[in-house]
């Protein structure tokens, strides 16, 4: 009898022991609490995206040349930043030359009602490696897979075909002085014809595309082009 009377009694000072470990802990929690409570306000992430500013220009260097570029014009997400990059993709509305808006989402439903007009000019700048030149090309390469026989000019813009099984074949290289303009483009088919005009500024060669259709207002063209490149690159030294 006495072993059993005796054992609550050492339960109950278990009891006792292990709450009288246990204050200072809960103590020292209430009083931790405040500061956890602090860093983990600190240290919770706060980060939403941000939509690109209208107004801001980022310096993106391609090679050792800068460029100063618009923050919306980005096509490529990834490329939105700046520092050294080795190629850029842009897009600018034309005429205006703006910084187009976000793209908007298209549903299956509003497909069909969506604008498919041209309104864009596309320019990429990349690192040209000591790759040829742009005029390099028109003075010593071109001419040697251009159609004599099919050669054309109206309105201050002669058109030059490539002849068939040549690297150029299906395209037609227009050339004009005053405003300078040198594009090569595809043939209008089952889908609009393009065209492509590059020119060389330090490191970099800076790559047009737009619509064969606006040669039509060629000169337009041309001042947009050059508006671009001075838009981007201040004071430019070719």
């Amino acid at each position: 009898m006495a072993l059993l009377l005796s054992a609550p009694r050492r339960s109950r000072g278990s009891r006792k022991s292990r709450a009288h470990h246990l204050t200072p802990l809960l103590a020292a929690a209430v009083i931790a609490m405040p500061s956890i409570t602090a860093v983990a306000y600190l240290l919770w992430p706060t980060w939403t995206p941000k939509a690109p500013d209208d107004n801001k220009r980022l310096p993106v260097s391609i090679g050792q040349t800068v460029f100063n570029v618009p923050e919306r014009a980005f096509r490529v997400k990834v490329q939105r930043h700046s520092g050294p990059q080795e190629r850029i993709d842009l897009s600018f509305l034309y005429p205006s030359l703006a910084t187009p808006d976000a793209p908007r989402r298209v549903t299956a439903e509003s497909a069909e009602d969506e604008p498919r007009a041209l309104d864009r000019i596309f320019l990429s700048i990349a690192a040209h490696h000591d790759s040829l030149a742009p005029d390099t090309l028109v003075r010593t390469i071109y001419p040697r897979y251009l159609d004599a026989a099919r050669a054309q000019a109206e309105d201050g813009l002669s058109m030059h075909a490539f002849r068939d099984g040549t690297p150029y074949a299906g395209e037609d290289l227009f050339i004009a002085q005053s405003p300078a303009l040198v594009t090569r483009c595809t043939r209008e088919a089952m889908t609009p014809g393009m065209c492509l005009s590059e020119r060389r500024i330090g490191d970099a060669d800076l790559t047009f595309r737009f619509p064969r259709q606006w040669l039509t207002r060629w000169r337009d063209v041309a001042g947009a082009m050059e508006r671009l490149a001075q838009q981007v690159r201040p004071g430019q030294d070719r």
